[in-house]
């Protein structure tokens, strides 16, 4: 592993263990060239992914685009970065098992909001503003109305209309 800072080729392990969700390795290196440390980790890819946008283009689905979105949306509130993680690493699991090489990127904003709307309602609004398109005020007006309507009419409604598993099911309480 080339290291970070300096460019320098052999850098050694010094520290390996997997993540609390099991699902990747960190790994603390040590550069020899520079005595730097730094932190890399370990991560199975299951298939290689392509994004399908809705105007036809493809391009190769970018994990650190999936966390920047997830990261904007959840930026400020008291939502721990671990807990964020396994959002994100259950998504990445969850593309990769549907057994498809290509994956609209509707499908891919479909499952973040309904991740979303389980975790933070301030959140789910938020992603859903750039997701959707919002250009005015009616356009939050309409959609919180909407969805406020829908909570009302049956709050059990969120589990039972959820188009994706949970990602928190057979999470302890405590960790969500």
């Amino acid at each position: 592993m080339r290291c970070p800072f300096c460019g320098f080729e052999d850098t050694q392990v010094k520290d390996s263990r997997p993540t609390e969700d099991g699902m990747s390795i960190k790994r603390r290196r040590f550069c020899g060239g520079c005595q730097s440390r730094f932190t890399t980790f370990e991560r199975v890819q299951l298939c290689e992914l392509t994004v399908v946008k809705s105007d036809g283009r493809k391009e190769s689905f970018s994990r650190e685009k999936l966390a920047r979105s997830i990261y904007v949306a959840t930026r400020k509130r008291a939502i721990p970065s671990e807990k964020v993680e396994r959002i994100i690493n259950g998504l990445q699991h969850r593309l990769e098992t549907l057994g498809e090489s290509e994956i609209s990127s509707r499908l891919i904003g479909e499952m973040i909001m309904g991740v979303l709307f389980e975790l933070d309602s301030v959140s789910y609004i938020r992603f859903a503003s750039v997701y959707k398109k919002f250009s005015e005020m009616t356009d939050f007006q309409e959609f919180i109305g909407k969805h406020l309507d829908d909570k009302k009419e049956n709050p059990r409604k969120k589990k039972e209309s959820r188009k994706y598993p949970s990602l928190f099911e057979g999470v302890d309480d405590e960790v969500r």
